[in-house]
């Protein structure tokens, strides 16, 4: 079954907002939240929220990042799993936005991507949300488990559900998608027991067809 895309958008935006969240200013910014993103992979929001916090309140450029002791980086960024590879990738990282890009966040996916600890997902976060560039769509663990669930595509990987997406959305929409199904995936289309009696789309979901209906 083919899905009304414009319909489903529409329906999420109804209840999530209809405004794309402010872009970010400044390199600065920019430049935390690639650090953020880099350390919620695998996290809670709540861990990678507070190891970000931890990092900046002692480093806050790739300057300083750089220089500093890796034994020091994981302390701070102890949070979750994999702190240690992700604190090795942070220090090589900005060693390298120092020597390639004079201490900024490249503006491309390609030079996004080839950064230590980048993947399509974070590249694709720093776009939209730090550049406003619609160039992809970040698949995180909502996005990946409601398109899924919903029907939208049949994948296996958030990178094959990126290109999977990018054929059936139109551009129009990449901006906007990450964060309507990221709020959908967190408020109501939970992981386990996803609330399918609240959800604005139900109607087109293949889950609440085949499963939640039959169950109840």
């Amino acid at each position: 079954m083919v899905k009304p895309i414009d319909e489903i958008v529409h329906e999420l935006k109804k209840k999530y907002g209809k405004e794309f969240p402010p872009i970010v200013r400044g390199h600065p910014a920019v430049f935390r939240m690639l650090i953020q993103t880099i350390l919620a992979a695998r996290n809670t929001d709540e861990n990678a929220l507070a190891a970000a916090k931890e990092l900046f309140s002692k480093y806050q450029t790739p300057e300083q990042i750089s220089k500093a002791e890796l034994p020091v980086l994981e302390k701070l960024v102890k949070r979750g799993v994999f702190y240690k590879v992700k604190a090795r990738s942070i220090k090589k990282l900005c060693e390298l936005l120092i020597s390639k890009y004079n201490g900024r966040v490249p503006k491309t996916m390609e030079e996004l991507v080839e950064l230590p600890g980048v993947g399509r997902k974070t590249a694709n976060i720093i776009m939209s949300y730090g550049y406003g560039k619609a160039v992809g769509i970040a698949v995180d663990t909502h996005v990946f488990r409601v398109v899924n669930r919903i029907g939208l595509v049949n994948e296996k990987t958030p990178e094959k559900t990126e290109f999977a997406l990018l054929k059936i959305i139109p551009q129009k929409y990449w901006l906007d998608f990450n964060r309507l199904f990221v709020d959908h995936g967190r408020e109501t289309c939970f992981a386990k027991k996803p609330e399918c009696n609240k959800c604005p789309v139900s109607r087109w979901c293949d889950y609440y067809k085949n499963v939640f209906k039959k169950a109840n």
